[in-house]
């Protein structure tokens, strides 16, 4: 092969297994090489091929390889050809254990479409921060049925969740004994839940008397559909998503929010929606009523997705059809900076460790951009372009800092890598159908990449070392 058509080259890693490592002396190889090739090469390096003298063989290792941050989906004639580089330049080249396909698990059925889902293991912050301990994970679901589910790892339903009078939009966990989700009927609840046996003790360490699996309190304010949550579980702090352009502050200690009156009807309306408003209200007079810290007002459009700063619970991110992401004080509850993306945002997601706000867009893909820059009419670090339907679910790894899941009215959940410009992996339904609109995504730890939506199935898909 001529001088040409290779090129020089060290292999470097970040691996923290010192037998992944080889030698950073330099060498020629194809410039026609892609991932697979590449692998070879390491493999070979680390002796993970059979000899004669073997008595075993060495199962090769599947890598991932990176040239200036960026991962290499084709050749690196292509990369050279795409960066204006000769054959003759020096590359350095790092290379990861590659993340493997997420394969089917399991599914679980639901009554209704499925529009949220939340997850909880031994080392969530929901339990981590509540000073808890657990061992088995759970799966907390939010439907179109006005009910809210939770799931062991057998499929089994263990608790249903009856209150919400219209679809429930969004859950979370606080606590392995306190859930919150938000709906339609423009209520956030609060829910008592019994968890392996742990007694149930409120925010003063006291036992509380609502019986598990009853609301503890409605949090009220909002005038519009609530269709998004975030909790800060170290801070006691919640965030919700308002289709009345308004972000609500709240406290997971009903204590600390200012109680609110049930309000009386007039018992001579006799519409149908007032009596059914009417009904609703009389069931849930006993149940204790809260107004939020603050509201958050500043977006002219529905906000549609809410999270906390990763490192600082005073700040809080927004998006909204408005086609802007703010961000908030939350101390003093004004806005201290505004991003147009000129699309309508439908779900958030922050990378703290790469200093990143990912948001999924009506325009079918997803914007990344960097807090930290100064903003300008236009502020988008890159777009990640490969669903064909609104992005409206994001969730992070909880094993790799640059890669998080997404799903998508389009039917799928796709698996990203910040540092490569197309998905990685492209997942659909066990029987590979996209016709159903996935609503939710969450990446747990110890379950796999979990999805639910319009085929009334939570999904769970894993990889070995998937992201790792």
């Amino acid at each position: 092969m001529s001088d040409k058509n290779q090129i020089k080259v060290k292999f470097t890693t970040n691996e923290e297994d010192e037998s992944l490592k080889v030698e950073e002396t330099p060498l020629f190889v194809p410039i026609s090489l892609k991932r697979f090739g590449l692998s070879e090469i390491i493999n070979h390096l680390l002796g993970n091929y059979k000899t004669d003298s073997d008595e075993e063989e060495r199962k090769p290792i599947p890598f991932n390889f990176l040239i200036n941050g960026e991962l290499l989906r084709t050749s690196i004639e292509d990369y050279l050809v795409r960066n204006g580089l000769s054959s003759e330049a020096f590359l350095t080249i790092e290379y990861t254990r590659a993340i493997l396909p997420p394969s089917f698990q399991a599914s679980f059925n639901n009554e209704d479409w499925i529009s949220s889902i939340d997850s909880i293991n031994k080392t969530s912050s929901a339990v981590l921060d509540s000073q808890l301990s657990i061992n088995e994970p759970k799966i907390l679901s939010g439907s179109y049925d006005g009910v809210v589910r939770t799931y062991n790892m057998s499929g089994k339903v263990e608790k249903q969740y009856v209150g919400h009078s219209a679809p429930v939009k969004s859950v979370q966990w606080i606590s392995p004994t306190r859930i919150v989700s938000c709906g339609n009927d423009r209520q956030v609840r609060l829910w008592k839940t019994a968890y392996e046996g742990i007694v149930d003790q409120n925010e003063e360490g006291e036992e509380d008397e609502i019986e598990d699996g009853k609301t503890l309190a409605i949090l009220e304010g909002h005038k519009a559909p609530v269709v998004n949550l975030a909790v800060n579980q170290k801070a006691k702090r919640i965030l919700s998503a308002g289709y009345d352009n308004a972000i609500g502050f709240w406290s997971t200690n009903y204590k600390e929010m200012t109680k609110i009156d049930v309000p009386e009807y007039d018992s001579n309306v006799v519409s149908t929606s007032s009596k059914k408003r009417r009904k609703m209200a009389l069931q849930d007079s006993t149940i204790r009523r809260r107004s939020p810290l603050s509201f958050l007002q500043g977006h002219t459009e529905p906000v549609e997705g809410v999270i906390f700063d990763a490192h600082d619970a005073t700040v809080g991110y927004s998006v909204s059809q408005d086609h802007t992401i703010k961000t908030w004080d939350l101390v003093t509850s004004r806005c201290v900076d505004t991003r147009t993306t000129g699309f309508s945002l439908l779900s958030v997601l922050k990378l703290p460790h790469v200093n990143l706000i990912a948001s999924g867009s009506s325009a079918r893909h997803i914007n990344l951009h960097d807090p930290r820059v100064s903003a300008t009419s236009e502020v988008i670090n890159a777009k990640l372009v490969g669903h064909t339907n609104f992005v409206v679910g994001l969730s992070a790894s909880p094993h790799n800092v640059n890669m998080f899941a997404s799903s998508s009215h389009d039917g799928t959940v796709k698996v990203w890598d910040v540092r490569a410009d197309k998905s990685l992996y492209t997942i659909t339904r066990e029987d590979g159908s996209t016709k159903k609109k996935i609503f939710d995504v969450t990446w747990d730890n110890e379950i796999g990449i979990i999805s639910g939506g319009e085929d009334k199935k939570i999904q769970i898909n894993k990889g070995t070392d998937i992201g790792k």
